[in-house]
């Protein structure tokens, strides 16, 4: 018979090894971590929930919350010290990502979006650039949007139509971009433009957009369905001139860039989505303890009780695979698999919690003044942006095929 009572000294790891393994990262958030979602909690309750309905009914974009999120610190919170940052983690920022969204997907997004324009220009802009923008971003003085998507380029990102013309001095873009983020109150834009059309991606370069250059122009504001408030529309460049020290990305190296943007992007997509379904799921618990039919609360019913089951579940799965996403990429290993694969379960799984907690609310959530009626409309949005869920599992496949 095997002995089994060795001492700790044959055993693969040390104690103390042992013992940290015991709370990983993604299962307990770290003090300062908790602290940050704390401090963001009451952010949300003081100052976007009231804010929350407004934001939507009217699509306006809502500058004083913004700025309230600059002074707080949230959107500096991953730049460098040298910018005004505190150099925070992935984890940490998903973490402010989910607590915003369970007050506003709009107020959510609008965090994420300046976060990816920083990491952007931190990786590929001057430093002269850098240093004169960063700041003003994560004080929230300044917005700068991501202009990619076109009318006939959505998914395929290589065949962006918008083209760079080299001439002296730097570059003429033309083209037009659509359902732009921000496009209607950006004081600058990273456009995704192709010097040469015939070299597909290879072609694909970065280029960094004053609002107030000749040639820059805002077109047609988008009304969509759900996540409204971020002024969302067209930009248009005609014969737009900028200067060779704002290209960010060479042609051919370009798509690889902003592609990578994607993948952090797709850990916020996770993050908000849990947060809307965790916004769902709070509502559709107190309407079920609150809500009397047959004598007493629907609460009591098994089939009402199976329900808030089964999406206390998901949403903790999902919580879960975001975190480990994020943890993946603090801890400084590929993450692509692990971004996608939280972000396609998440985005999904908020679409299955919202109908459950519509559902349960009956005639009451399909009223315009409910809350779940918004949250309906804002999480059909999150199996599209930041790459669909066909795109995820094509991403997630390759990852292991290559593997």
């Amino acid at each position: 018979m095997t002995d089994r009572t060795g001492d700790a000294s044959a055993l693969p790891v040390t104690p103390e090894e042992c013992s940290a393994l015991k709370k990983p990262p993604m299962f307990e958030l770290d003090q300062e971590t908790q602290l940050i979602q704390d401090t963001v909690r009451s952010f949300v309750a003081d100052m976007v929930v009231p804010r929350a309905a407004l934001i939507d009914e009217k699509d306006e974009f809502p500058f004083d919350v913004y700025r309230g999120m600059g002074e707080l610190g949230l959107l500096a919170m991953t730049l460098p010290a040298r910018y005004g940052g505190a150099e925070a983690s992935t984890m940490a920022w998903a973490v402010v990502q989910e607590e915003l969204a369970r007050g506003s997907a709009a107020v959510a997004d609008a965090h994420m979006v300046n976060k990816l324009m920083c990491d952007i220009l931190l990786s590929n802009a001057n430093e002269e650039d850098q240093a004169h923008f960063l700041p003003r971003m994560g004080r929230g003085e300044i917005i700068c949007a991501i202009a990619q998507t076109e009318s006939d380029t959505g998914s395929d990102v290589a065949a962006v139509k918008t083209t760079a013309k080299p001439v002296s001095g730097g570059f003429l873009i033309t083209g037009a971009k659509q359902f732009i983020t921000f496009a209607g109150i950006c004081d600058l834009a990273i456009v995704v433009a192709t010097t040469d059309r015939s070299l597909g991606r290879d072609g694909i370069g970065l280029f960094l957009v004053d609002a107030e250059s000749e040639g820059f122009r805002r077109g047609a504001k988008s009304s969509i369905m759900g996540v409204r408030g971020l002024a969302t529309g067209e930009l248009v460049f005609e014969d737009c001139f900028v200067p060779e020290s704002r290209m960010l990305a060479p042609p051919g190296t370009g798509l690889k860039r902003a592609l990578i943007s994607l993948n952090s992007g797709r850990i916020g997509m996770a993050a908000q989505s849990i947060g809307i379904a965790q916004a769902a799921f709070d509502l559709a618990l107190t309407f079920a303890k609150e809500r009397q039919a047959f004598g007493g609360p629907i609460a009591n019913f098994q089939a009402i009780q199976f329900m808030l089951a089964d999406m206390s579940m998901k949403i903790e799965a999902g919580r879960l695979m975001t975190r480990r996403a994020a943890w993946t990429r603090d801890a400084g290993k590929a993450f692509i698999r692990e971004a996608s694969e939280a972000k396609l379960f998440a985005s999904e799984l908020v679409a299955k919690v919202v109908d459950d907690a519509l559902q349960i609310h009956g005639a009451h959530g399909y009223s315009r003044e409910a809350v779940i009626e918004r949250l309906y409309r804002d999480s059909r949005v999150y199996r599209i942006w930041e790459g669909t869920s066909q795109i995820q599992r094509i991403v997630i496949a390759r990852q292991l095929l290559a593997a």
